[in-house]
């Protein structure tokens, strides 16, 4: 660990433990197969991709159109649209000739289909929640561009000019959106006006970027002009919002079970049984609590739950003060995780060892990933974007989302997916996937660092089973009220509404209120999306389990680290498609 934060280096059981035997001899195979005619369809539809979606290119680390956005107009989306249809027939005309192909085959129909589905009922037109949208896209995307040279600053200065531009596009998409009945709800056109404010404020995003250290004086005033420019579009934004969309958007939260059922199969890859995962969900969140009890006794016996987490937050061997020292607790955690388990655990090619732990220029409360490019010239990053006025933070809280986030979470899976040049096609590694195998495989990997013994310390165990009970919590909130399902009678019986969610998610989440009312607008506004999360995980866990018995039922030893190298070895595919890859 670093200077600030001292924790004992946890046992790492998994050593002796015969469930992890074989991984001594994984070692590391890099595999190459000669291109085929379906990589070529693939690659060809990425390169169509990034060409109509500059920021999806600057995400990915592609070059080309670092100096424009997206069309977010109608006519975008319909562009889109065309090259999903012609990427569709191009591979119905080219048969797959070994496994890698049937996957591509499958994974980029599936996807595109239901996409082409989405955009034909209009959900696609006039995008707008608080977390995922051409509002935040736009924004967003100056995180992930370099500004070592006076180059990337005249770089950003001429993007940033584009942002007008950007932003009248995707008000004629909002304004189509209205016009044919595709309006948001009110809370999240309502959230959406304020993020548009600060940001188009004179201490807003756009002129704290350009007035930072670094900016070359030479580009001042293009930079400055260009700034001006973006936050008066963005102000715009707000206006338009504010009086046009916000009066005629709906009261109602819940997208009703026909349009969730796409979303949720979009986030997971797999067809849901929405009604059987709700009660799931609710035997989860009990099962969670009750091992939380078992935890708190260790921590204060005797205790209650709530008491044995004040005691925890009053911990100053816990207890972190400033951003800085989060980055470099942060960054100190994931090196030495890297540096443990690979070769050990993973096999983690060097590349893929590097991480970067930072905090985010804007302060929404999110803690996420970005992958590398795909020359890893930008390595992987964790980032967490830390709320105003937050400057205290409690490591046993967030060990376990250092391992989410990293290693041997999204990192590991992302990362090495990007690395696997040799095997898999450019749409594979870099634009295939989806939530429920991104976020299934994080909350998988929080529990195997419990089983590896990286959580053995009573605080840090109670951080990862504090996530996971939020995450239970929001398969029972997301679908309940998206579906209008019966919620219990400790919740208020009766169907449920968002009224009846934010008790029953402060009963269930230990957060700053603020965070919390963010996360609340966030499920309602993403419908599908929080629940695939602790679905994925579910999903992970039959498929390891499944692959077990059919390894021992062919009379072989089953290995789970050769499981964990050949699953993520596929990629980053729908759930579905990655189960019937692995029990072919």
């Amino acid at each position: 660990m670093g200077k600030h934060v001292t924790v004992p280096v946890r046992p790492q059981k998994g050593k002796g433990n015969t469930w992890w035997r074989g991984v001594a001899r994984f070692g590391r195979v890099d595999e190459t197969r000669a291109p085929t005619a379906v990589d070529a369809v693939a690659d060809a539809h990425l390169e169509a991709v990034v060409a109509l979606s500059p920021t999806t290119a600057t995400y990915l680390g592609l070059p080309g159109g670092e100096d424009r956005f997206d069309d977010f107009s109608p006519d975008g989306l319909q562009a889109m649209d065309a090259v999903a249809g012609a990427t569709l027939r191009a591979l119905a005309g080219v048969p797959p000739v070994d496994d890698v192909d049937e996957v591509t085959v499958e994974a980029l129909t599936d996807r595109l289909t239901l996409e082409r589905e989405l955009h034909r009922r209009g959900y696609d037109l006039g995008s707008l929640n608080v977390i995922e949208s051409p509002l935040q896209q736009i924004r967003m995307t100056f995180d992930l561009m370099a500004t070592e040279t006076d180059d990337d600053w005249a770089t950003i200065a001429t993007r940033m000019a584009a942002v007008p531009v950007a932003v009248d596009s995707y008000l004629r998409a909002l304004r189509e959106g209205s016009r044919t009945g595709r309006v948001s709800a009110r809370r999240q056109v309502e959230g959406c006006i304020t993020q548009a404010r600060t940001i188009a404020a004179t201490d807003g995003f756009f002129h704290t970027l350009t007035e930072g250290s670094g900016r070359p004086t030479a580009l001042s005033g293009d930079l400055e002009r260009a700034a001006a420019a973006a936050s008066q579009a963005y102000g715009k934004l707000a206006d338009v919002l504010a009086d046009e969309l916000a009066p005629v958007s709906r009261a109602e939260d819940a997208v009703g079970r026909d349009e969730y059922v796409l979303w949720s199969r979009l986030h997971v890859g797999v067809t849901v049984d929405l009604d059987e995962t709700y009660a799931w969900g609710l035997s989860e969140l009990e099962r969670i609590v009750a091992e939380q009890q078992v935890v708190a006794e260790q921590v204060l016996p005797g205790g209650t739950l709530k008491e044995a987490m004040s005691l925890l937050d009053d911990d100053p061997a816990r207890t972190l003060r400033g951003t800085e020292a989060l980055q470099r607790w942060m960054q100190d955690l994931s090196d030495r995780a890297v540096a443990e388990l690979a070769g050990e655990h993973f096999d983690i090619p060097d590349p893929v060892r590097a991480l970067e732990c930072r905090i985010a220029p804007t302060h929404d409360g999110g803690i996420y990933y970005t992958g590398p490019s795909d020359d890893f010239s930008r390595p992987g990053r964790m980032w967490w974007a830390v709320p105003e006025g937050v400057s205290t933070f409690n490591t046993w809280r967030e060990t376990t989302t250092v391992y989410h986030e990293g290693v041997p979470g999204h990192h590991l899976q992302i990362a090495q997916t990007t690395y696997r040049k040799g095997l898999l096609n450019r749409w594979r590694r870099l634009l295939s996937g989806n939530s429920g195998h991104w976020e299934g495989w994080a909350l998988y990997a929080e529990r195997m660092m419990a089983d590896l013994g990286y959580l053995d310390d009573p605080g840090d165990m109670m951080g990862m089973l504090d996530g996971q009970r939020l995450r239970a919590a929001r398969v029972v909130l997301d679908i309940g009220v998206h579906l209008g399902l019966p919620a219990p009678q400790q919740w208020g019986g009766g169907t449920w509404t968002a009224a009846k969610t934010r008790p029953f998610l402060l009963a269930n989440a230990q957060m700053d209120e603020e965070f919390l009312a963010f996360e609340l607008d966030r499920y309602l506004g993403w419908p599908g999306q929080a629940p695939s999360y602790k679905i994925g995980e579910r999903l992970w866990h039959r498929l390891r389990d499944d692959y077990a018995a059919q390894v021992r039922a062919a009379g072989e030893e089953f290995d789970l680290a050769a499981f964990h190298r050949r699953a993520l070895d596929v990629g980053s595919v729908g759930m579905d498609t990655l189960r019937r890859s692995l029990l072919r």
